[in-house]
C-alpha cells in the first residue's frame, strides 16, 4: 500500500511540475503578447531568468514576427558554403535492397519513365 501511495505521490507531482512549466511558457507568451495580467507577471519575469525562458520568449517574438511577416528571413553570412561543405561531405544514398517478393515490381518503377516536362530524381522516389 505504501509503494502505492509513494508512486501516487510522485506522479502527481510529475504532473504539478509539468503544469507549472505550461503555465510558465503560457505567461511568457502571454507577455510576449503584451497580454499578461499585472499579477503575473513577476512569476513570469523570474521564468525569464532562465535559459528555458530566454528560448520561451525568443521562440514566441520569431512567432509573433513570423505571423505579423516581419521575419528578417536572412541566411547567416558563409551560410550556402556551409551548407555545400557537409553536403558533399555526406555519404551518398544507396537504396536498401528490395524484399524478394518485390524485386521484380521495384525495377520496373525505377525504369519507368517519367512524365513528360519532369525529370525523376532521388526526390521522386522518396517523395511520391
Amino acid at each position: 500500500m505504501r509503494v502505492e501511495t509513494a508512486q501516487r505521490i510522485c506522479f502527481d507531482m510529475a504532473g504539478n511540475a509539468m503544469d507549472t512549466q505550461k503555465r510558465l511558457h503560457e505567461n511568457i507568451s502571454a507577455l510576449a503578447d503584451g497580454e499578461l495580467p499585472d499579477g503575473e507577471r513577476e512569476l513570469a519575469m523570474a521564468a525569464l531568468g532562465t535559459a528555458e525562458g530566454q528560448a520561451a520568449w525568443n521562440a514566441y517574438h520569431l512567432i509573433g514576427d513570423v505571423l505579423r511577416d516581419q521575419a528578417s528571413g536572412a541566411l547567416s553570412d558563409g551560410f550556402s558554403a556551409s551548407l555545400a561543405t557537409r553536403l558533399a561531405a555526406e555519404a551518398p544514398l544507396t537504396p536498401s535492397p528490395a524484399p524478394a517478393g518485390r524485386a521484380a515490381a521495384d525495377t520496373t518503377a525505377d525504369s519507368a519513365a517519367p512524365p513528360a516536362g519532369q525529370s525523376k530524381s532521388r526526390a521522386d522516389v522518396i517523395l511520391p
